[in-house]
């Protein structure tokens, strides 16, 4: 009886043990928060903030000293045992000019990324897969063959055919981290292939979000830019930002997401990418004349606790008239997230944005969200079933983006 009331007890405060340790592994290594905003850091009883005397987590500049910059703080257990150390940058309040403008996007890969892979016929009528064994899979980038950089597929092509054969050897990218294999070409009955398909640049239409005119810096679309094989971010060497012409609008309905279809080939160039994030595209403004500014000339950004429901406007391009505000109503604020670019829910409620385009339609993801005069975020989703419904992301979460890269 006693072995068992000890095993119980023993179990019981291994169970605490781990939460502890789950709760202590969760609080992020770093946090980047405005000047005077609040964040919540997520503890369990016993967990609190240095040189805070009551056990609340709440963490605001002004405990800082409202000090802008990089500060360090403590948690500690029981106030006693210092548990982590949490980096904590303070951005002092940005005003941003929102734009809403029709936008042409150019990415070019880090070397070329692996979207498939197939068979190859060689001259003697055997499917060879080369490939096997290499440790290369969609969604890598072969960066170079031979120590020979590879920036384009021709070059890639054209060191696989210098090998007439012979082994090469390939460096990679998986996940951020370089690779290194081998593998044996195999002639086809016109040239030596890899059996990899491979694809390096990307293209589209978006909408540009914001100007920072302090950092001469953009952000565009909300989200970022998935390959349409592999679904992962593309891993970018460069990238350019160029004006577009709407050509139509196919209108969103249920189960059926609508789209602005535009041109880019004779686009002038914006600016230069040089990130692309879960969260949208950043870059820097090279060609200001090329900005369509609307009447918000410089507006402050909003921190999260700020943002209400109710009321809000959109602005979007989606005609030759220009970028135009439109009525949207923010029904959900989900204020803790800082996950994923899902931090509101919106519905368009604007009939003539509705006439238009039947609600949220692909293209339209980065257009500037404003209430009570102040820049509070961006689209980023449309709801499938119904395309008046939506998500979007937080302004803060935008900027605190834009100063990590």
């Amino acid at each position: 009886m006693k072995k068992n009331v000890f095993k119980v007890i023993t179990i019981f405060i291994l169970i605490i043990i781990y939460a502890y340790v789950c709760n202590i592994i969760s609080i992020p290594n770093s946090i980047v928060i405005f000047e005077g905003e609040g964040i919540n850091l997520k503890t369990i009883t016993g967990l609190k903030i240095d040189g805070i005397k009551e056990y609340k987590t709440t963490l605001t500049s002004a405990y800082l000293g409202n000090s802008i910059g990089t500060n360090k703080v403590n948690v500690n257990l029981f106030g006693k045992f210092n548990v982590k150390t949490v980096n904590v940058d303070v951005l002092p309040t940005l005003a941003v000019v929102p734009l809403g403008q029709a936008i042409g996007i150019k990415l070019y890969t880090k070397g070329v990324l692996v979207v498939g892979m197939s068979e190859i016929e060689n001259e003697k009528s055997e499917k060879k897969k080369p490939y096997i064994n290499s440790g290369i899979e969609e969604g890598d980038s072969i960066i170079a063959v031979n120590n020979n950089e590879i920036s384009n597929t021709n070059e890639l092509i054209e060191e696989i055919n210098k090998s007439k054969g012979e082994k090469v050897n390939i460096t990679y990218l998986k996940n951020n981290e370089v690779g290194e294999t081998t593998i044996v070409p195999e002639k086809s009955k016109t040239e030596y292939k890899l059996g990899l398909w491979v694809r390096d640049a990307a293209a589209g239409v978006g909408t540009l979000t914001f100007y920072e005119p302090s950092s001469n810096m953009f952000m565009a679309l909300g989200h970022g830019i998935s390959d349409i094989d592999t679904e992962s971010i593309v891993d970018i060497a460069s990238g350019e930002l160029v004006t577009a012409n709407i050509i139509s609008i196919v209108k969103g309905q249920k189960d059926k997401p609508g789209e602005i279809r535009g041109t880019i080939s004779s686009g002038s160039t914006i600016g230069q990418i040089y990130k692309n994030t879960n969260f949208g595209i950043y870059g820097l403004v090279t060609t200001k004349s090329q900005l369509k500014y609307s009447k918000y000339s410089g507006i402050e950004v909003a921190p999260r606790d700020k943002i209400k429901t109710g009321k809000a406007t959109i602005l979007c391009e989606l005609d030759s008239e220009g970028v135009k505000e439109y009525e949207i109503q923010i029904e959900k604020i989900y204020e803790n997230n800082n996950n994923d670019n899902k931090s509101m829910f919106i519905k368009i409620t604007d009939e003539k944005l509705i006439n238009k385009t039947g609600g949220i339609i692909q293209g339209m993801s980065g257009a500037p969200i404003i209430q009570e005069n102040r820049f509070i975020g961006a689209i980023t989703n449309v709801l499938v079933k119904d395309p008046t419904q939506g998500y979007a992301v937080f302004g803060d979460i935008l900027i605190k983006q834009m100063k990590q890269v």
